[in-house]
Parts: structure tokens; C-alpha cells; sequence
């Protein structure tokens, strides 16, 4: 009896397709700790004076993590290798350090940007680059 009782409450927090109590208590768990992040440095900042060199340091702190993120995408694989394209430029095969297709497309994205001050034609610039590039290289 007791193996069946104990059989019995695993299988019932076994995610299944139909079973909606388990979806429910995913959904809270997400949204509690989606929430927790967000609240404990608001609840505990709010009233106290932040150093101002801590807010200068904070200003690096985006431009970092995006660097970090695309470097990591131009230069190295899935496994956290470093990757090396083959090219086959006029005629001749060449060794390129990164994803060749996002290089160039980086380059694109950092030109229009720069000239142009818009996400939405960085983004779409870029998009199209490396779809075309992926054909052609």
C-alpha cells in the first residue's frame, strides 16, 4: 500500500500534456521568481543614497553584457570554442577567425547604426545580412 500511495503522488507531479496543476504551479513559480529580482533591490534601495561612483560604474554595465554576448557570438562556437570559418573567396579557400557571415554583418549593423541612430534599421539590416550572407558564403 505504501509503494502505491508513494507511486501515486510522484505520478501526479509528473508533467503530462492534459495536467493543468502542474502548468499552474510552473506558471507561479516562474512569475515569483521573475518577481523577486525585481522587487528586493527596489524594496531596499529606494530610501537609501546610492554613491554616485556606483552609479558611474553602473552607466559600463550594459555596453559590458552586449559586448560580452556578441563577441561571444562572432567568435566562438556552442561549445565555447574558438571558430574558424573556410571561406571560399575569388577562387581561393581562407581561413577566417569567427563566423564569417557575422563579421560582415556586424560591420553592416555598426555602419548603419553610426549613421543612422535607429534600432529598427540596425536590427533589420542586420537580419538581412546574415540571411543573405549564410547563401553566399
Amino acid at each position: 500500500m505504501d509503494t502505491f500511495v508513494t507511486n501515486l503522488a510522484v505520478a501526479s507531479l509528473v508533467p503530462s500534456h492534459h495536467n493543468t496543476v502542474y502548468h499552474l504551479i510552473v506558471i507561479v513559480v516562474a512569475a515569483v521568481a521573475a518577481f523577486l529580482p525585481r522587487y528586493f533591490p527596489m524594496r531596499f534601495f529606494t530610501n537609501r543614497k546610492i554613491p554616485e561612483w556606483f552609479n558611474e560604474w553602473m552607466k559600463y554595465v550594459p555596453v559590458s553584457l552586449f559586448t560580452a554576448l556578441v563577441v561571444k557570438a562572432l567568435f566562438l562556437d556552442g561549445k565555447y570554442q574558438y571558430f574558424f570559418d573556410q571561406v571560399n573567396a575569388f577562387g581561393t579557400n581562407v581561413t577566417v577567425f569567427g563566423h564569417a557571415s557575422y563579421l560582415i554583418a556586424a560591420v553592416l549593423v555598426a555602419i548603419v547604426a553610426y549613421f543612422t541612430r535607429s534600432m529598427l534599421s540596425s536590427v533589420v539590416v542586420g537580419l538581412v545580412a546574415v540571411w543573405l550572407l549564410t547563401f553566399v558564403l
